[in-house]
């Protein structure tokens, strides 16, 4: 009895670490150059079904890639805040890619279909 009771233990809390996750990657929302989400450092973010990843995701200066995930059923790139002059906003893509060049600072963005500022399908981009 005591090892089913450590059995489901180690299920609650395994589904616990991975209930705040929006990707089906784990992690914080979103894809990229070897980061499996929440943090880290890339310079390519994907937009998969309901999902930027990853997010938050620190980067240096210069080019970010934003790779919508095939298939997808379409999402906008819309940006919400951020130092300077914003990227411009796309309208809804099902697939390809958008780079945008950013400067140091804190970016947010968000899907307009599937969220909105800080709700839903949003992300962060801090860069260095």
């Amino acid at each position: 009895m005591r090892h089913m009771s450590w059995i489901v233990t180690a299920a609650v809390l395994t589904l616990v670490g991975c209930g705040s996750s929006t990707s089906p990657y784990g992690g914080g929302g979103g894809e990229s150059s070897g980061s499996g989400g929440g943090g880290g450092s890339a310079t390519a973010i994907t937009i998969g079904n309901d999902f930027f990843n990853p997010t938050p995701v620190t980067v240096p200066a210069g080019s970010v890639t934003f790779r919508w995930a095939t298939p997808s059923h379409g999402h906008t790139l819309t940006w919400d805040s951020g130092p300077g002059t914003l990227p411009a906003n796309t309208g809804t893509i099902t697939s390809g890619t958008r780079t945008v060049t950013l400067q140091p600072g804190t970016y947010q963005y968000h899907c307009s279909i599937h969220g909105g500022p800080g709700t839903g399908m949003h992300g962060t981009i801090v860069v260095q």
